[in-house]
């Protein structure tokens, strides 16, 4: 059964996104988008870092060759800690509107990601991946005004995807040329539930899903089924992840915009809670 939620780091992020477990140097990372910062949480005694961004940045995720591919809001990027972003690839270069949100690397090593309306009013997002040997990006669906997830099965052929603003969480066939197949509707959210926002799977193959405004994280089984909640002391959950040695914890960022900050006082702090199951690691990007 679920533990009790932990406070890992009270940083009261505006927009805290993007968690991402790094067994390479045992370290949770995760991002505040419209700080916009890459924070680092060390999972062996706590000790925190955090670089500053030029721009908006919706996710940070390792690469097989080292340092980390970006989605900042003109698009892809090379990163090293200490240094500055480096443009990489273009997306979405015709629509000036739009910024790059939460991402996944599904077992080949290919980066699948979101890009969305930056006002979330306009249906301008899309689903992405990134094909690494080319390397090239390609749109596989949409269009969103808000993406998010996305995640992967631990067998590797199903991939999750949110429509965070219709409330609805989609899941596709996924090839192993990663082609995308069969989207059908995995789960709807309703009014009380909040919006879908970012996901993990676990090595059961059950799909953690964030509540944004619902202060809670929902696990789902492969077949759709609700299972059960873990409650937030924050009511706008971004993202979780599968960390630690045994993975065997689950690490959540959360958000404070738009929140009165004495009513929310712990409102983007990064949390941790024992989810009753192990989870599993997406590989770095083959990059």
């Amino acid at each position: 059964m679920p533990g009790p939620v932990e406070t890992l780091w009270p940083l009261g992020a505006t927009l805290g996104e993007g968690a991402w477990w790094n067994p390479d140097d045992g370290c949770v990372w995760f991002v505040d988008i419209k700080k916009p910062t890459i924070h680092r949480w060390r999972w062996s005694d706590g000790a925190t870092a955090s670089w500053p961004m030029p721009e908006r940045v919706g996710f940070a995720v390792p690469r097989a060759s080292g340092g980390f591919i970006l989605g900042l809001k003109s698009g892809l990027a090379l990163w090293t800690p200490g240094a500055d972003p480096v443009p990489w690839l273009s997306v979405d270069a015709d629509r000036p509107g739009n910024r790059l949100n939460d991402a996944t690397v599904d077992a080949a090593g290919r980066l699948w990601f979101g890009s969305m309306d930056d006002a979330e009013v306009e249906p301008t997002g899309r689903l992405w991946r990134l094909a690494p040997a080319a390397p090239s990006v390609s749109a596989h669906d949409g269009p969103y005004v808000v993406t998010n997830g996305p995640a992967v099965s631990p067998d590797g052929r199903t991939l999750y995807h949110a429509d965070s603003v219709g409330r609805q969480v989609w899941a596709f066939d996924l090839a192993a040329d990663g082609t995308l197949a069969n989207r059908h509707l995995f789960a709807r959210f309703t009014e009380s539930d909040g919006y879908p926002d970012g996901m993990a799977t676990d090595a059961d193959g059950g799909l953690w899903v964030c509540h944004w405004g619902g202060g809670r994280i929902s696990r789902f089984h492969p077949n759709g089924r609700f299972d059960r909640a873990i409650r937030l002391p924050a009511p706008q959950v971004t993202k979780c992840a599968f960390a630690g040695p045994d993975l065997d914890r689950l690490v959540v960022t959360t958000a404070a915009i738009g929140l009165d900050r004495i009513a929310h006082p712990t409102a983007g702090h990064l949390f941790s809670v024992d989810p009753g199951v192990r989870g599993w690691c997406p590989p770095p990007v083959a990059a």
